[in-house]
């Protein structure tokens, strides 16, 4: 079975991904915030290219999360902690000539308060995961899933997982991604990113 770069069997999730990051058609503007909702659903994505980089967040809705994970094996319970948190599916491609080095822990998320938050890591997702009692074969599934943590991209290259923000449902922040291009350490922002409402 194919694999992606972080080794997600695309069988397995394929309907999520495909619906999720279907590319829609974008009028960009170098390093400008754009935005597209689809007809459909509701569901809204933001987008970024700059420098070499473009960045993409599209929101997941809560029924989507809970469907996702109880389909691998969460409890409605343990899905549910991770649906109540602002899920978005992300994705990078390096759209330029030198590598991008990537490093999640790098990236920061700035709501209404101003504080600038890490996002919470596969780690510690998983050692909630392990202190609530969910299997193994669904806390690999669960990792697969999530974006990479760090990640060399070369010219061309691109990826995709679930990113998470501890902030309630409909609140905006703005995401700041750095990362290295060469020998020099790089930013974007994009802004006036929503997370998604409970009924979309």
């Amino acid at each position: 079975m194919l694999k992606t770069r972080n080794g997600l069997e695309q069988g397995s999730v394929r309907n999520l991904l495909y619906f999720l990051c279907a590319l829609p058609v974008w009028a960009i503007t170098a390093g400008a915030t754009e935005t597209s909702r689809d007809p459909e659903t509701g569901l809204e994505s933001w987008q970024v290219e700059t420098r070499g980089i473009q960045v993409r967040l599209t929101q997941i809705s809560p029924d989507q999360a809970r469907a996702f994970y109880q389909a691998r094996g969460f409890t409605p319970e343990q899905a549910e902690e991770y649906a109540s948190s602002c899920v978005f599916m992300t994705v990078v491609r390096n759209i330029g000539t030198l590598p991008i080095e990537h490093r999640l822990a790098n990236w920061r998320y700035v709501a209404g308060d101003g504080k600038a938050r890490a996002l919470r890591s596969k780690a510690e997702w998983d050692a909630t995961w392990v202190d609530r009692g969910v299997s193994e074969p669904a806390r690999i599934a669960f990792a697969w899933a999530q974006f990479p943590a760090t990640q060399t991209f070369h010219a061309g290259d691109w990826n995709q997982g679930m990113t998470t923000y501890q902030l309630p449902r409909g609140s905006r922040f703005n995401l700041i991604v750095n990362w290295r291009a060469g020998d020099a350490g790089r930013k974007t922002t994009l802004e006036n990113v929503r997370c998604t409402d409970e009924i979309q």
